[in-house]
């Protein structure tokens, strides 16, 4: 059968024109006779490469000049103590969290072991199938940061709409939605975001920081912890994921190719309002989100009967669709369609969708 299309939550999909580029130069990067995965970080070759991944994504996402631009590791959940202990001045000061999904409860758990959470609003009373209406947000004008989660990858709950919160800094987890559609960066103090859905394999994490808040770390912070560690040597203190951060690189160039974030924007629309619509006009399926909150990218999805999930999933597989099962807190499906899903992947997950509730008649 070949490739398949992979539904994964993440690791997700690449694009294949970067897999194939990668491939082609996996032996010898530009006639230097080395891959990349055995290049000094510190040497000529490497750093062309980061230079030029810095300045695509820089140029993709309109990044102004006062922000830093930070390609580390330890995934997103790393970056849920790196902002507290960044953004604190000291211990126990006041943040805001908005409780959206799962993430967002780990990003709440760790920050209230440095600062006193404050936590805006809730979904939970509806098992996050949608958003806090924002007239019930209790905001603090005096918290140190603001803090959301504008895609939860579990629940398919997604912001469409800019929080505004005064001048307290906004930071997002962006993980499961950078680089789908476009975005005001000056709108954020920081943007953090693993790579393993958007832009490429795991093992990197984005951090995005408007200069002005790397400032003395609390007490205690680790070097590694400390963005201004980072921000000062380039993300270069100790050794890097060099082959993530290359690979993300040819993503950055693929979505140029592609017609840049607005391109990348309609693509995913209407990726997503297929499915939803496949979804909706059918009684075999039903969508658990409230339709304002529905993501574009992460789609939970029930069957009318869960006693068929097994036989759907086998099936599913069967035609090269995988990965499709939702997580153990929702339950059901779940597609995840980030920007490498080609169109004809949705397509083919409908067409299947279709020809099963056939078969259960």
């Amino acid at each position: 059968m070949g490739r398949k299309y992979n539904f994964s939550a993440g690791p997700a999909m690449v694009p294949q024109a970067v897999l194939e580029r990668a491939k082609a130069e996996m032996l010898d990067w530009r006639n230097s006779g080395m891959s990349v995965m055995e290049m000094s970080h510190r040497g000529k070759e490497f750093m062309s490469i980061s230079a030029q991944a810095e300045a695509d994504l820089r140029e993709i996402m309109g990044i102004p000049a006062d922000y830093k631009v930070l390609f580390l590791q330890g995934g997103a959940s790393s970056q849920f103590s790196m902002v507290p202990m960044n953004l604190l001045q000291q211990a126990g000061e006041s943040v805001d969290y908005l409780n959206t999904g799962a993430w967002s409860k780990k990003a709440i758990a760790e920050a209230q072991r440095y600062a006193d959470v404050n936590v805006v609003a809730t979904s939970e009373q509806s098992n996050f199938s949608t958003i806090p209406d924002f007239d019930q947000w209790n905001l603090n004008p005096d918290a140190r940061y603001f803090h959301y989660t504008p895609n939860e990858t579990i629940g398919g709950v997604e912001f469409h709409w800019m929080p505004e919160v005064g001048d307290v800094p906004v930071v997002a987890d962006m993980s499961s939605t950078i680089l789908s559609r476009p975005l005001d960066v000056e709108k954020f103090g920081i943007i953090y975001a693993g790579s393993q859905k958007n832009m490429g394999p795991a093992g990197l994490t984005l951090v995005v920081v408007r200069e002005d808040l790397i400032k003395q770390s609390i007490a205690g912070t680790p070097v590694m912890f400390d963005y201004a560690t980072h921000a000062k040597n380039g993300s270069m203190y100790n050794t890097p994921p060099t082959y993530a951060w290359y690979l993300a690189g040819l993503v950055f160039q693929w979505i140029k190719e592609k017609g840049g974030l607005d391109a990348m924007a309609q693509i995913n629309q209407r990726k997503a309002q297929k499915l939803y619509t496949a979804i909706d006009s059918s009684d075999f399926y039903a969508s658990p989100v409230e339709v304002a909150s529905r993501s574009w990218m992460n789609v939970p999805f029930t069957l009318a009967n869960p006693e068929r999930d097994g036989d759907f999933l086998t099936k599913a597989a069967e035609q090269g669709l995988l990965s499709l099962k939702g997580h153990r807190s929702v339950g059901g499906m779940r597609a995840s369609i980030y920007n490498a899903m080609p169109e004809e992947g949705v397509d083919a997950l409908i067409a299947f969708m279709q020809q099963f509730e056939k078969e259960q008649a």
